[in-house]
């Protein structure tokens, strides 16, 4: 049983609610009930609004957004000290030649296109990070996003880029309709050694869904996506989030709903 699912199940019993019941409240199965408190169904960011109205209960409480904080005395002084979300799995340090290669690997495919600037380079990654979590339970580049009015927004991105600045690529300041707007151009071609067949495929599969869009466009775009409707102002998109999108986000495909 997963912890989402035991948090529902205590929950509905705390209401005294039964499986039956709360199917009928929600619009599905009973079965689809059961699926959910067993961890073998995801849960729709609709049904998850359903279950934070009929419990009285925040979306993030549902998700084990929301943590209180971890008092750490020390002389006499209290520090606080928000913890850490805990990932359903465990997740590596950054890594950092990845993300260069595949920072190229965009450039060299979509680089030239007027439309790509640093706004909508940070929405592709974003996507490519999120899919392939979604899709294979563990991180490629493993950017650490915060949410902010333009959308996610990948915190490592400057320090990568200057380090790679003038020696892979080059940052050029130009406008887009006026607009002004941070391109950036590939040195060199990416060493596909370094990634995989199937991490390949997923930046593939976002640059062609999403490489078209303006910065506002994507923006616009990544707002309607769980992780960022989850998360508050500033803080960090968690990756777990990942496994509540909607179906129009989804990238994995989950067992049918027993009818």
């Amino acid at each position: 049983m997963s912890d989402f699912g035991l948090r529902i199940k205590k929950l509905r019993k705390h209401l005294g609610v039964s499986q039956q019941r709360l199917a009928e409240l929600m619009g599905i199965s009973r079965p689809t009930i059961s699926q959910i408190e067993n961890g073998e169904r995801k849960v729709y960011a609709d049904e998850l609004i359903k279950l934070s109205e009929i419990f009285g209960v925040s979306v993030d409480s549902l998700l084990n957004l929301e943590k209180p904080p971890k008092v750490i005395l020390t002389e006499g002084k209290k520090k606080y000290k928000k913890p850490k979300f805990q990932m359903r799995i465990n997740v590596p340090k950054n890594n950092l030649e990845k993300f260069k290669e595949i920072l190229i690997y965009i450039l060299n495919k979509i680089g030239s296109k007027p439309n790509v600037g640093e706004t909508v380079l940070y929405k592709i990654l974003y996507f490519i990070d999120f899919d392939f979590y979604e899709k294979y339970e563990e991180q490629l580049i493993g950017a650490t996003y915060i949410k902010n009015r333009y959308g996610p927004t990948p915190i490592e991105f400057k320090k990568i880029i200057k380090r790679m600045e003038n020696k892979e690529i080059i940052k050029i300041e130009s406008k887009y309709f006026q607009y002004p707007q941070t391109k950036y151009v590939a040195l060199r071609k990416a060493d596909l050694s370094k990634l995989k067949a199937h991490e390949i495929e997923v930046v593939d599969d976002v640059l062609k869904r999403l490489s078209d869009m303006t910065a506002a466009q994507i923006s616009e775009y990544s707002h309607n996506d769980v992780p960022w409707l989850t998360t508050d102002d500033g803080e960090i998109i968690e990756y777990e989030s990942v496994f509540y999108r909607t179906p129009l986000y989804s990238v994995r495909e989950y067992e049918e709903d027993i009818q």
